[in-house]
């Protein structure tokens, strides 16, 4: 749907109401608001009463007159961001003796600080002891397949497939494979605004 079709199906009545209530936020006058947008005083008021539907270049400045998008001004979303980790550039890093596997689903964003992994550890292996993470960082996990030993700090703790785990991570922590087959599961680490 474009600006102008979902301008067309927002009523009158609702979008003179969003328009008053914005211009009153802000502190405007109508007055205030007209010389801003290059509307008519007697035209804003109008809009605002639900008496007349805006053209989209009226309402359009309407917006600009209120600092903000036509979108913003009836009501939809602007795009968000949005990046795609085709499978072939996500980062895989493999023990060479284990068999474990980690791959990095999350693009690499500087000062995020979360990242959303894959693990994949082989019958009979582990992921190997990690160190603790600094005090803050904490970790999801839920098991895919398999069976999972988590070892948190020397305690350990049996996960099923379809088991999940939070925990604080600034102790040593590694993850066994329990069961027969492959286990795999997920993984994210929250670092937060590192």
């Amino acid at each position: 749907m474009n600006e102008k079709e979902a301008t067309e199906l927002v009523s009158a009545e609702r979008l003179g109401a969003r328009i008053r209530e914005l211009r009153r936020v802000r502190d405007l006058t109508l007055v205030e608001l007209a010389e801003r947008s290059g509307v008519s005083r007697a035209m804003l008021s109008k809009v605002e009463r639900g008496e007349k539907n805006p053209t989209l270049v009226v309402a359009a400045r309407i917006a600009g007159g209120l600092g903000m998008s036509l979108s913003q001004l009836v009501g939809i979303e602007e795009r968000r961001e949005l990046v795609v980790v085709p499978k072939k550039w996500q980062m895989v890093m493999r023990d060479p003796e284990s068999g474990f596997e980690r791959r990095l689903l999350t693009p690499a964003f500087a000062g995020r600080g979360v990242e959303f992994i894959k693990n994949v550890i082989p019958e009979g292996e582990s992921s190997g002891e990690f160190p603790p993470h600094r005090k803050g960082v904490v970790e999801h996990l839920a098991v895919e397949r398999g069976r999972l030993r988590a070892v948190l700090g020397g305690e350990e703790y049996l996960l099923r497939e379809g088991d999940a785990m939070y925990f604080e991570a600034d102790l040593p922590h590694r993850f066994d494979n329990a069961g027969e087959g492959e286990c795999s599961y997920y993984l994210i680490i929250d670092a937060g605004r590192a």
